[in-house]
């Protein structure tokens, strides 16, 4: 996955002026250092099963870092459990940031 990433940001044309890349066990395979910023969206469990109804998600948090230790290592971090409105503020304002 590594070098599709970097093929894929060598491929990037100039005029993109920020890049967005989702990982989701970027602090597990230790990834966080091929970027400039990390950004966390996470959730409180109980609205991630009532997203996901039927999966498994204890059996796999059991695995990863916990959310807290991801959003303190985390340039930019958001609790995911309000609108799509509120989403799209807080990606506007990191986009915003970024790109000063």
């Amino acid at each position: 996955m590594r070098a599709e990433y970097q093929r894929w940001v060598a491929d990037l044309d100039d005029a993109a002026d920020v890049a967005v890349v989702e990982v989701p066990l970027l602090y597990e395979t230790g990834g966080e250092t091929l970027f400039d910023a990390v950004v966390v969206v996470t959730a409180p469990v109980e609205v991630r099963e009532a997203r996901r109804p039927g999966w498994p998600l204890a059996l796999r948090s059991g695995r990863l870092i916990p959310d807290e230790e991801k959003v303190a290592r985390a340039d930019y971090a958001y609790v995911n459990d309000g609108s799509l409105d509120d989403l799209e503020t807080f990606v506007g304002g990191v986009l915003e940031d970024l790109r000063r």
